[in-house]
């Protein structure tokens, strides 16, 4: 059932002008779900009544996440609300949620990550464009919209960096290892040349000739994983750039590097890999050191 209230098809028209439609979209279901509970203008909803709301999307089951979202969408409208002046406060503010508990990002091991690299060997143009597509994602911790939409252009091979507009269309430069850069020159001289049928200016290609997508690049990891005897569900490209993050400060490099790196607005984000790191550490130091082994 659509909204047909004035005040949310004011605001919804609003964030219209400067988010994407998927997001408006998003806005108006959330924000549908609370018209329907309250069954009157949400404009005129109380702090009780919006935490009895919650309170009814728990009893129901609804992920935290979830909740959290139409809490969210509710702040914003109250928002818009204060600007215009119709309302002094934002009741949607006060609603107390369950804190979430942060989950720790899930890496490879680097002997895993090296079986996935070897899973790609081969002469054909599609495994040297396979191999190249993982030592990046590895080796420079790209987000997989970052690797499928890199240009040729963006690889500097000499200088071993690539150049990748990140998200909020922010431009980085992240350094590439020799293994990255040898597996790229092998792709770009012995494999690309043979799907490029279209002229097109990407990096990745597939077999048609066309630009490599997101979901390409997930079966592609998904296909390999089984060749390198991991768990295919396991496997996906941000588990490589979470791998990258963890591995280089498990190698020494500084937390800052790492954040610029990754394109991280917040040091925060990156920090949740120290965490990773020391959990490792933990684990092996209870498994190596022969008066710190746990009991079985």
């Amino acid at each position: 059932m659509l909204i047909h209230d004035p005040d949310v098809e004011g605001f919804l028209a609003l964030l219209g002008a400067t988010r994407a439609p998927r997001t408006v979209e998003a806005y108006r279901r959330d924000l549908t779900a609370l018209s329907e509970y309250l069954r009157k203008p949400i404009a005129e909803a109380s702090l009780e009544e919006l935490e009895r709301y919650t309170a009814s999307l728990r009893a129901d089951g609804l992920a935290a996440t979830t909740i959290a979202r139409r809490t969210a969408a509710a702040r914003s409208f109250f928002r818009h609300q204060q600007l215009l002046g119709a309302r002094d406060d934002n009741p949607a503010a006060a609603v107390k949620l369950t804190r979430r508990p942060k989950l720790l990002p899930k890496t490879l091991s680097p002997g895993e990550a090296e079986r996935l690299i070897e899973a790609a060997k081969g002469t054909q143009p599609r495994n040297l464009r396979d191999q190249a597509l993982v030592e990046l994602l590895y080796g420079a911790g790209l987000r997989v919209s970052e690797a499928v939409g890199l240009e040729k252009s963006g690889v500097d091979l000499d200088d071993r960096f690539v150049r990748v507009t990140g998200k909020g269309g922010k431009e980085r430069v992240v350094p590439i290892g020799r293994h990255a850069a040898d597996a790229v020159r092998r792709y770009l001289s012995r494999g690309r040349p043979y799907l490029d049928r279209r002229h097109r200016p990407e990096l990745f290609l597939n077999a048609k000739g066309g630009p490599l997508t997101r979901a390409g690049a997930f079966l592609i990891l998904r296909r390999l994983a089984e060749v390198a005897g991991l768990d295919p569900t396991r496997v996906h490209p941000h588990i490589l750039r979470h791998s990258f993050a963890t591995h280089l400060l498990e190698g020494g490099a500084d937390l800052r590097s790492v954040q610029e790196m990754l394109g991280h607005a917040d040091l925060s984000t990156t920090e949740l890999y120290t965490h990773v790191s020391d959990t490792r550490r933990s684990e092996l130091y209870f498994r190596a050191h022969p008066h710190a082994r746990r009991k079985s």
